[in-house]
């Protein structure tokens, strides 16, 4: 019975290599389509496919991790970000590494870490990914929003603001402070590991995508559980009645798509046909 459900477990998981994928089954009476995005992106590297575009002008709404198409999201944000209980950013380092970071923050994006005192330590990673990438970063997200206007389709989020910055509060904060100096550190490290990431992103292989992401010593080792694995449990009741209410373009990372864990291998464990698309 052990082998058998492992074989069972095993034949849910994706075997193709593709980024976009059609949604069909129990309860949907016209097909919905998930896409696994990378968050930012060089220009140079940033495309969207024709039979993208075709998909998405056959849906009726998009549905992102977030819906960034919502007035007060920044707003959210502002009262989201920071630390519970008075947690600062100089109580969860050394002054000498505070220092460290302070001079990174004003050489790399021209701001020191005073604004930054009491935000919890993984919403500065982001302004630093511009160094990583070493461009002016594209958004996938952005662009679908746009594309999403434009025909005049809702974009809804899986999740909300608050459920998502909620779990930078069950990872230690004095971790997420040891990853960001852990970045600032290994730039060339972190470089090279961002531009496999890509190449695997270009190449559509979402299980290599994901493995990869699970090993990343910038800011997946060890939290995998809370970062991917209970969102995508999350979703997938979320994604079957948003799809069953109207035909919808779902977009979240690439990583959320690979492995037993996955959402496309747990969608096709709740009866759904999750074909590889083109």
């Amino acid at each position: 019975m052990l082998c058998l459900f492992c074989a069972i477990a095993r034949a849910q998981v994706p075997t193709e290599n593709s980024l976009l994928w059609e949604i069909t089954g129990p309860g949907l009476s016209k097909p919905s389509y998930l896409f696994g995005t990378i968050h930012l992106i060089c220009p140079t590297d940033f495309s969207l496919s024709d039979s993208l575009k075709s998909t998405l002008s056959r849906t009726q709404q998009v549905a992102l991790e977030m819906d960034m198409d919502d007035p007060g999201m920044m707003a959210g944000m502002m009262k989201t970000m920071n630390m519970a209980a008075g947690n600062e950013l100089k109580k969860l380092v050394t002054e000498q590494e505070y220092q460290r970071l302070d001079r990174f923050f004003k050489d790399s994006v021209h701001v020191g870490l005073a604004m930054f005192e009491r935000a919890k330590p993984f919403v500065l990673m982001g302004p630093l990914f511009s160094s990583v990438l070493d461009c002016q970063p594209e958004s996938y997200e952005m662009r679908l929003v746009e594309m999403a206007g434009k025909q005049k389709s809702e974009v809804i989020g899986i999740e909300t603001l608050e459920e998502q910055m909620a779990i930078f509060d069950t990872i230690p904060y004095k971790d997420q402070a040891k990853m960001l100096l852990t970045l600032i550190d290994s730039l060339p490290s972190a470089r090279k590991e961002f531009k496999t990431l890509v190449a695997l992103y270009k190449a559509q292989n979402i299980n290599e995508l994901y493995r990869m992401t699970l090993k990343s010593e910038f800011g997946m080792e060890g939290n995998e559980e809370v970062m991917l694995f209970a969102r995508n449990r999350k979703w997938v009741p979320r994604i079957g009645r948003i799809a069953t209410e109207k035909p919808t373009f779902f977009a979240v990372g690439a990583a959320h798509l690979g492995g037993e864990k996955g959402v496309i291998a747990l969608l096709r464990k709740e009866g759904y046909r999750v074909r590889a698309m083109k």
